[in-house]
């Protein structure tokens, strides 16, 4: 049984990927403002980098100053010869630097427990002050056909991440084929959503454990409106979050993944009415044309708390 009452609230309207064997990228991404600054050991980095990329990484951790951008690592998959030393190594030299580790191509709890394991050991022998959480990538078929075991499995899971390029490569769509790939995954010939019934799963096994659900790039950074709607989308189904692969994109996702002025309004005028009705000793209550009951208050609470916490209360 999940434990997620534990989990700290982090803020995860943006999460900016950089290559971790660029440095120039590592020190500009750190003083960007991206809610989550993910220094990446996997797709951005070619094999015969891993291993020095891995000390550009360490260094970048312990000598930059991140503001209140969480610092974030995306290892190498586990079952590679790399995500071993990846958690040791990152873990022995920078570990006090390290909010979360963002593990890859998840198919099966073990791959879970294997960093979740390495973890719970360095933390003991290092006396590590904090506790490392987990962000969850799920980019392969057979980690979508299990993302409700993978959601459940380990206390320290944080997020669940859903991975577009690498999912439909998995999953066989023809998007480039048919259609041609507009940086978003999508396909123009397809009635509707193409990623709705994924999205949909992923962010239901998020939330039943209490896991903030996150959305994978939008790889057209030429193109913002393009990225506009894919984060809006994303949001409309409940995702809290999605990622950026290009400075340009941060405001984007930031303002999307933020309730507006309006709405924060609207939802207080509702929860104070309920407030009222609930002292008079009524179920109901009213605003405006729309009626207010247990399970509308609980939509709005939601809104004031994303805006408490996009604002740091």
């Amino acid at each position: 049984m999940s434990t997620y009452q534990s989990r700290p609230a982090r803020l995860r309207r943006v999460e900016l990927s950089v290559p971790g064997s660029n440095s120039k990228m590592m020190a500009k991404a750190a003083a960007i403002g991206s809610d989550v600054v993910i220094l990446d050991l996997e797709d951005a980095v070619t094999a015969s980098h891993k291993d020095s990329a891995r000390t550009s990484v360490a260094d970048a951790l312990t000598t930059l100053d991140f503001g209140h951008s969480l610092r974030a690592v995306r290892i190498n998959a586990p079952g590679t010869p790399w995500a071993h030393d990846d958690v040791i190594e990152l873990v022995e030299s920078a570990g006090e630097c390290i909010d979360v580790i963002i593990v890859p191509k998840v198919t099966s709890p073990r791959d879970v427990w294997f960093v979740d394991t390495l973890l719970t050991e360095l933390e003991l022998k290092l006396r590590l002050p904090n506790r490392i959480g987990l962000e969850l990538l799920i980019e392969e078929a057979q980690g979508l056909s299990h993302v409700e075991e993978i959601a459940a499995c380990c206390d320290r899971t944080e997020s669940l991440v859903l991975g577009f390029a690498d999912l439909a490569a998995s999953l066989g769509m023809r998007l480039d084929e048919l259609s041609g790939d507009d940086g978003g995954a999508s396909a123009d010939h397809y009635p509707g959503d193409i990623w709705h019934a994924a999205r949909s799963r992923l962010v239901a096994a998020a939330r039943a454990n209490g896991l903030d659900p996150i959305e994978g790039p939008y790889l057209d950074y030429a193109n913002p409106e393009g990225m506009r709607r894919e984060a809006r989308r994303a949001a409309a189904m409940g995702c809290v979050g999605k990622w950026a692969i290009h400075p340009s994109q941060i405001d984007i996702a930031k303002t999307v993944f933020a309730p507006t002025a309006k709405e924060i309004a609207r939802a207080r005028a509702a929860i104070d009415a309920m407030n009222e009705s609930e002292k008079a000793g009524v179920g109901a209550a009213g605003v405006g044309a729309m009626m207010l009951d247990a399970a509308t208050s609980r939509m709005f609470q939601q809104v004031l708390d994303r805006a408490a916490l996009a604002s740091g209360r």
